[in-house]
């Protein structure tokens, strides 16, 4: 006679099965920060600073809105983006055109003060018509500069120009676009450029809530571009960008045309460049030449190398980080900061190319490789 044995539970005895906290802790991680840097620049920051302070952090926030962009086209993709001092310019003066636009409607008159001064007639140039629709003035501070970009993308990446030459060609065009401002002074002020802005679609900027209020705005925006950038960064284009920065002739040998993987994050990047331009009128009041050339355009890929180009957080942190310093540094030392930007360059580049998001890496890799005993192969 056979005896069936019953069955065990094993829940009884078992202990349950944990998830191990490194998985957990990978997940939290991401929207963790996000968080945190919303709680800091939404909630900590309006209430720590004064007024003045607070201006100058959304001066700040808008180049780290370009450092958003910097990170995407050169962190991720490799393109050395040395002119985006040029959508930044188009977003700025698309922006500052239609204020300039509204604050002469408000005095009565047509033409804003500038034109006035320096005598262009009675009648508004052609081009700054279609400005005074918000609308319109609101769709081309990314639209323009997105187009401009797609423009010269396209027979730049088709022609295959990479590396030393591309950044040459955009430090050129950065260039050309700055000269070409300057001698328009009679329809874009000038050496001058577009100042003296005194509204904000109804708001009067010099209304310290209203200030207040564009730094909001700025800060939003700069989390909304982060969230947007970092999908981009784990989606399968994220993953194909990085491929062809790595090996652009086996990204074509398996079917993709890397012209138009590198052509969409030139793009996108000048689009964010052309907000940030777009946001910093308010922020600013005012937009010249002399924010938009060869100098600032670089300034924008320093900020991005120093606090790490393939991080988003560490090239908004540099971007923020880099214009202090700039601003404390500029005053006191204006001949020698120049240099000294440089300087930051070369050694972001040359000898931390992580930037300073990469220390804790370095550091822990260099902990971890054993040392060598010299003459007998061995580790000490």
């Amino acid at each position: 006679m056979t005896t069936t044995t019953p069955p065990v539970d094993r829940t009884a005895t078992e202990p349950p099965v944990t998830e191990s906290p490194a998985p957990f802790l990978a997940r939290v991680r991401v929207p963790g920060a996000f968080l945190l840097g919303a709680l800091l620049l939404l909630g900590v920051a309006p209430l720590a600073l004064s007024d003045f302070r607070l201006n100058l952090l959304a001066k700040y926030l808008c180049y780290a809105i370009v450092a958003v962009g910097v990170s995407l086209a050169w962190g991720r993709g490799g393109l050395l983006v040395l002119g985006q001092g040029v959508f930044f310019g188009l977003g700025g003066y698309a922006m500052a055109m239609h204020l300039k636009l509204a604050d002469a409607a408000v005095t009565g008159q047509t033409l804003p003060d500038f034109m006035q001064l320096y005598g262009t007639g009675d009648a508004l140039p052609w081009w700054w018509e279609p400005f005074t629709n918000p609308a319109f003035a609101l769709a081309m501070t990314v639209l323009l500069p997105m187009a401009v970009a797609a423009l010269l993308g396209f027979f730049v990446f088709r022609r295959r120009v990479k590396g030393a030459y591309f950044a040459i060609l955009s430090q050129a065009l950065a260039a050309a676009f700055a000269i070409w401002l300057v001698g328009q002074q009679a329809t874009t002020g000038g050496t001058n450029g577009l100042t003296d802005i005194q509204g904000f679609f109804g708001y009067d900027l010099g209304d310290p809530v209203n200030q207040r209020m564009v730094y909001f705005v700025v800060a939003a925006v700069l989390l909304l571009l982060m969230a947007a950038a970092r999908q981009l960064f784990v989606s399968r284009y994220g993953e194909l960008l990085v491929a062809v920065r790595d090996s652009e002739e086996r990204v074509r040998f398996l079917g993709y045309d890397p012209a138009n993987v590198k052509l969409v994050a030139y793009v996108v990047a000048a689009g964010m460049a052309g907000l940030a331009g777009a946001l910093f009128v308010p922020a600013v009041g005012i937009i010249s030449p002399a924010l938009i050339g060869i100098v600032p355009s670089i300034g924008f890929v320093i900020g991005a190398a120093v606090g790490g180009r393939a991080s988003l957080t560490g090239a908004v942190l540099g971007a923020v980080a880099v214009a202090w310093t700039q601003s404390t540094l500029s005053d006191a030392y204006p001949a020698a900061w120049t240099y000294l930007q440089g300087l930051l360059f070369v050694v972001a580049v040359g000898f931390l190319p992580g930037g300073l998001a990469s220390l804790v890496t370095v550091v822990r890799r260099k902990r971890r490789t054993p040392i060598t005993t010299p003459g007998t192969g061995g580790t000490a």
